[in-house]
C-alpha cells in the first residue's frame, strides 16, 4: 500500500489529468479547465469571481502561452499549500501535539 504522502501526490496528478485535454492539449489546461478545476475541486473555488480566475490564470501562465503547463500547476499548488499552512498551523499543533494556540 503506498504511504498517504505518495497517495497525495498521485492525488494532485490524476487531478491535473483530470481537467487537462478537454480543450486538446492533454499536457495542459486552459482557461477554462483552469476554471472548472479550480471550481469543481477546491472549497474556494465556487466563492472566487471569473476575475479572479482570470487574474490567477495570468499569474500561473509564466511563460504567457495561454495554457497552464504542469510545472504551473505545481508552482500553484505549492502557493496554496503555504496558505493552507499559515491557515491551518495553529490547528495541527493541537491536533497532534495537543498545544493550545494563544
Amino acid at each position: 500500500m503506498a504511504a498517504s504522502l505518495d497517495q497525495a501526490i498521485g492525488l494532485l496528478v490524476v487531478t491535473f489529468h483530470k481537467y487537462a485535454g478537454k480543450d486538446g492539449d492533454k499536457n495542459t489546461l486552459s482557461k477554462k479547465e483552469l476554471k472548472e478545476l479550480i471550481q469543481k475541486d477546491l472549497t474556494i473555488g465556487l466563492k472566487l469571481q471569473d476575475s479572479e480566475i482570470q487574474a490567477l490564470m495570468k499569474y500561473l501562465d509564466r511563460n504567457r502561452d495561454q495554457v497552464v503547463n504542469f510545472k504551473e500547476y505545481v508552482t500553484f499548488l505549492g502557493a496554496l499549500a503555504m496558505i493552507y499552512n499559515k491557515a491551518l498551523s495553529s490547528w495541527v499543533e493541537v491536533l497532534w501535539f495537543g498545544i493550545i494556540p494563544l
